[in-house]
C-alpha cells in the first residue's frame, strides 16, 4: 500500500468524458463483468456508462465527477457525487450521495479509493448534502470496509437492475457530515 502513489485527481471536464467513459466500462467490467450475461453487461454499459450519460451528469449542477490518472495521465480511478438519487423511505431533502466510485485493479492498493472517496465527502460537505448515501453491492465486502472507515452503516437493501438480473444492493449512510476514516 502506497498513500503516497503520485497520481492526480481533478475535477471532470467535458474534454475528460470520452477518457472516463472508456475508464468507467473497464472498472465496471473488471469489477462485475464475471456475474453478468453478455447481453445485459452491454445494456448496462451501453445505458450508464456512455459517454452520453457522462455528459448528462456533468450537466447537472447538483453533480460533481474527479477522475484519478497516473503519471502518465492514463485515467486509473474515478468518482461521482451529487443529490442522493437511492430509493431511501423519507429520503432527507438535502441528502447527498456517493454514486460511482472506481479504481483499476492494478491500483488499487494505493488508497486511491480513499482519495476519491475524500474528494467527493469534502465537495458534498462543501454542497451541505447531509446525511450522505451509497448504494453498494451486497457481496462487495471490500467496498464496504471502505464505506465503513468512513462511518456509512447499513440502513437498507434494494434491488438493482444490471440488464435482466437484478442484484441485492445495500444502502450505507453516514449520518455524520464530513467523518473522518477511522483507523
Amino acid at each position: 500500500m502506497n498513500p503516497d502513489f503520485p497520481a492526480a485527481i481533478h475535477p471532470v471536464t467535458l474534454s475528460d468524458i470520452p477518457a472516463l467513459a472508456k475508464l468507467a466500462t473497464a472498472t465496471f467490467i473488471e469489477t462485475f463483468g464475471h456475474l453478468y450475461a453478455p447481453e445485459d453487461l452491454n445494456a448496462f454499459i451501453s445505458n450508464a456508462r456512455s459517454e452520453h450519460a457522462y455528459h448528462r451528469l456533468l450537466k447537472d449542477p447538483t453533480v460533481r465527477i474527479w477522475l484519478a490518472t497516473s503519471q502518465d495521465a492514463d485515467p486509473i480511478g474515478y468518482a461521482v457525487a451529487g443529490s442522493c438519487k437511492l430509493p431511501v423511505v423519507n429520503l432527507e431533502k438535502n441528502a447527498g450521495e456517493i454514486r460511482e466510485l472506481y479504481v483499476r485493479a492494478a491500483f488499487q492498493q494505493h488508497q486511491l479509493g480513499t482519495r476519491l472517496l475524500s474528494a467527493a465527502l469534502e465537495w458534498l460537505n462543501l454542497q451541505n448534502r447531509k446525511p450522505l448515501y451509497v448504494g453498494v453491492w451486497s457481496e462487495n465486502l471490500g467496498a464496504q470496509r471502505l464505506y465503513g472507515r468512513f462511518g456509512f452503516q447499513k440502513v437498507a437493501e434494494y434491488d438493482f437492475p444490471v440488464g435482466r438480473q437484478i442484484d441485492r444492493e445495500f444502502i450505507l449512510k453516514q449520518p455524520l457530515l464530513g467523518r473522518l476514516p477511522s483507523k
